[in-house]
């Protein structure tokens, strides 16, 4: 009997629903970007580098992205750049309404050489990927907690508060109890 395929994820927030104890994503939090029957890839919203983008790549780049934090997209390909940008201009997006992902270092350059008060950026190293069915099976495993993504939570929320932020607004009493658990059980 064939395997039920998962409604696609695109757009989604997955979390760590605490199943995820040392992995690489205890405790994250990751945007699906695509999800289809190739597989799926994703951005880990929460892991935040200490480098800067200015530090990172040679290229010359518009001030404005010159001290814009890194973040740790996902395990796969470390060094392959993406990126998450915003405008109210763009509610067709890629990704949601107003929210586009790019991989191209010129498309970057051009975002921040364009730039205005109402736009977002976030900029990745490597990023999460499944293969065909990967991501579906996990699903059924119910390895991740899903939750609507928005404009708030994937650019304004403090990145090392977002994965017990929304814990916290889930309407599961256990899954409020985990925001606040210790991260190792032990401890408690």
């Amino acid at each position: 009997m064939p395997r039920q395929r998962v409604q696609s994820l695109k757009g989604s927030l997955l979390l760590d629903g605490g199943r995820l104890g040392g992995s690489y994503f205890h405790r994250t939090v990751l945007l699906v970007c695509r999800h289809d029957a190739t597989g799926a890839m994703g951005l880990v919203l929460n892991q935040r580098d200490d480098r800067r983008l200015g530090r990172v790549l040679t290229e010359d780049l518009p001030p404005r992205l010159e001290d814009e934090p890194l973040y740790l997209g996902g395990p796969v390909q470390p060094t392959a750049l993406s990126f998450l940008h915003s405008n109210p201009a763009m509610p067709c997006a890629n990704v949601l309404d107003q929210v586009q992902l790019g991989h191209e270092l010129e498309e970057l350059i051009q975002v921040g050489s364009h730039w205005q008060d109402s736009h977002r950026v976030r900029v990745f190293a490597g990023y999460a990927g499944w293969s065909p069915g990967q991501l579906d099976e996990e699903m059924r495993r119910e390895s991740w907690l899903t939750h609507p993504a928005s404009l708030e939570l994937v650019f304004d929320v403090d990145p090392p508060q977002l994965w017990r932020t929304i814990l916290k607004s889930r309407p599961s009493w256990q899954e409020r109890i985990l925001a606040d658990a210790p991260e190792d059980l032990g401890l408690n």
